[in-house]
């Protein structure tokens, strides 16, 4: 019975579905291992960010040993509306959907459905054979691009952590990149997962696979792969997978009529750059059901999906992976052949494990953390961390299309989270 450990019985699946998932207990500061004087300072930082415009509002949701520490809302959800922001508003996560896609894959790595090793044209052959894009000078000194077979084919493994050569295009130039933002691949919601695999096959790898740490579709490429495997598409099968067992009932690929009055918005016009704020609609189901950015959710549903993660795979009863291959998921997966000089790696103190960015030294003292450490941003402002040594989980959610500021205001988060540990 496959995944028979995972939901024990369609009756408790059920159960799972008909009930709302339980509050996690709400500890004093103190007994949840935090200064409350140092929570106090995180909160007073926060408000006075939303108070000089920097966003509408946020949601910080702090936890440690399973016990809530803070659960805070500031700010108003809607610049528009004026509706205040609620600990329950749900976000745009964008690619904090990259580490649950990743969990979904998992499950079929334990199924033994897919192998970490699997050529990844094994199951979407429109990817076999894919050339990768040199640039070199002609005669005249322009630079022009040479396709050359790839030395060997992407694996199930470079998608889950980002060395399969596939990009997105716009971190960073190149004639390669080019070529990804002239087929506009990136954004395009009326296509579905079958044809943006086949738009990538057409088009040349930026690296040779297993050499590059890149970000790029690859976790997209992986929502294909686990939509042909397992017959159903992406929103059904992480639902009856991951949201359903784990009760996180507020987070999928769009939000359901009923619920459209809890979306957060950001500002029309971002305040630092006067660029126009675009974010997706997410009031309608789209055709692309993308596996690196699709999915919105709530600062309670991913403390679940995070609080899970930080149990060695399991949440309330209910096992999701086995412990250990959240281990191998949670370290670092790349070793040191493999190059990281992308704009998004996220430092010189980290690996990259299967969707999460993995802490491997103490790091710089602008940088503080402990060692294990592992999370992820989304492009829209959200970002999650788990610190298994504190075992602490963090949640940040707000809403805002200025990737610089919202990479800082992580950063000033995840610094004072820390900071605040007793």
């Amino acid at each position: 019975m496959p995944r028979c450990r995972l939901l024990g019985s369609v009756l408790l699946a059920t159960a799972l579905v008909a009930g709302c998932a339980s509050a996690p207990k709400r500890e004093p500061a103190q007994d949840a291992g935090f200064s409350s004087e140092g929570l106090k300072i995180l909160k007073e930082t926060v408000k006075a960010e939303v108070v000089r415009g920097a966003y509408p509002g946020a949601v910080m949701l702090v936890m440690r040993n399973g016990a809530v520490a803070l659960s805070e809302a500031i700010g108003v959800q809607d610049p528009k509306s004026g509706a205040p922001m609620k600990v329950d508003s749900i976000f745009r996560i964008a690619s904090m959907t990259k580490p649950v896609v990743s969990v979904g894959a998992m499950v079929l790595v334990e199924e033994g459905e897919i192998g970490l090793g699997d050529p990844v044209s094994k199951y979407l052959p429109e990817l076999k054979g894919l050339k990768v894009g040199v640039e070199k000078r002609d005669t005249t000194g322009a630079l022009v691009l040479e396709e050359v077979p790839a030395q060997r084919e992407m694996t199930v493994e470079d998608l889950l952590r980002h060395t399969s050569g596939l990009t997105y295009g716009y971190f960073g130039k190149s004639l390669v990149k080019q070529k990804y933002l002239e087929a506009k691949v990136y954004g395009e919601r009326s296509q579905i997962n079958a044809e943006q695999v086949r738009r990538l096959s057409r088009l040349p790898l930026a690296y040779q696979p297993g050499t590059t740490w890149e970000y790029g579709h690859s976790t997209d490429v992986l929502g294909a792969l686990i939509e042909k495997v397992s017959g159903q598409t992406l929103d059904v099968y992480l639902s009856e997978r991951i949201f359903k067992p784990l009760r996180m009932k507020d987070t999928g690929f769009f939000v359901e009529p009923s619920q459209q009055g809890r979306i957060a918005e950001p500002f029309d016009v971002d305040p630092d750059t006067r660029s126009p704020a675009r974010v997706p609609d997410v009031r309608t189901l789209p055709q692309l059901l993308s596996g690196g950015s699709g999915l919105v959710s709530t600062a309670g549903d991913y403390a679940r999906f995070a609080q899970m993660l930080l149990n060695g795979g399991d949440l309330d009863g209910v096992r999701i992976l086995s412990r250990e291959t959240v281990a191998l998921m949670t370290s670092d997966r790349l070793g040191p052949g493999v190059s990281r000089t992308s704009p998004m790696f996220p430092g010189p103190d980290f690996g990259f494990g299967f969707g999460v960015a993995v802490r491997t030294t103490e790091g710089t003292p602008s940088s503080p953390g402990s060692v294990g450490t592992y999370g992820w941003i989304g492009i829209y402002g959200t970002y999650f961390f788990v610190a298994p040594k504190e075992k602490l989980v963090a949640i940040w959610m707000v809403q805002r299309t200025n990737l610089v500021a919202n990479m800082s205001m992580n950063a000033t988060f995840r610094t004072l989270v820390f900071a605040a540990l007793e």
